[in-house]
């Protein structure tokens, strides 16, 4: 291995096996009331609860420490009623045509649809953008590598830290995505993931049973 700089690697916890059983149950038991949330209220939230939980989402892995990933934070209405006219135009498109029955029958126990007035209603819009080129100096325009893989454990990330903060979360992915470069001043060779909704969730907010139907272990899992 070629020589280069190090520290010592974070010092992690001593804890005991039962401990360490006890706190990966206590985890599973908060991470599993995260629900996919279509009702939000308009409820102000801090910024600085956004910032931390980004701040814990740029801590994740990814290729080369290149860090290829931008978040644009829309909190203007102005935007976010851009941004919603936008995306449920393409929603209309997908639903009236581009979609196969086949999708459309998976997607039917969710009660979706192309009205998003989440998008407005909700405090916040991150849109998630993936960075093709870049690096982790300001101005850098190297190759970025697993740039999906990367971007996608942030994002799970990023989900996690909102929820542990006790806020609701949607990921919209209207397709085709390009005009939220224009909308986020993004540049073109920046692609758009998806679009976060963040907030509280309504008073009356619901889920759809179909999305409590989680797999068990041993259909998620194999051990070798």
């Amino acid at each position: 291995m070629k020589p280069h700089d190090t520290l010592p690697y974070t010092q992690l916890p001593d804890y005991s096996d039962a401990e360490r059983i006890a706190r990966a149950h206590d985890f599973y038991e908060t991470i599993k009331t995260r629900r996919s949330c279509r009702y939000f209220a308009p409820d102000p939230v801090p910024r600085e609860v956004i910032e931390q939980a980004l701040l814990a989402a740029g801590t994740a892995p990814n290729g080369a420490n290149h860090q290829p990933w931008h978040f644009a934070v829309i909190t203007s209405a102005e935007k976010k009623a851009a941004l919603r006219v936008a995306a449920e135009e393409e929603e209309r498109a997908f639903y009236d045509g581009k979609a196969s029955d086949e999708w459309l029958d998976a997607l039917d126990p969710l009660g979706t649809d192309a009205d998003k007035p989440f998008l407005e209603i909700a405090p916040y819009l991150i849109v998630i953008f993936a960075q093709r080129k870049g690096g982790i100096e300001p101005g850098d325009a190297k190759q970025n590598y697993y740039v999906n893989e990367s971007v996608g454990i942030a994002t799970g990330m990023l989900i996690t830290a909102l929820h542990d903060a006790g806020l609701a979360t949607l990921t919209h992915t209207p397709n085709p995505m390009k005009f939220l470069n224009e909308l986020c001043d993004r540049p073109a060779t920046e692609k758009p993931m998806m679009v976060l909704v963040v907030g509280k969730p309504a008073p009356d907010a619901t889920i759809p049973v179909h999305a409590t139907l989680k797999k068990p272990l041993d259909q998620i899992s194999s051990w070798l």
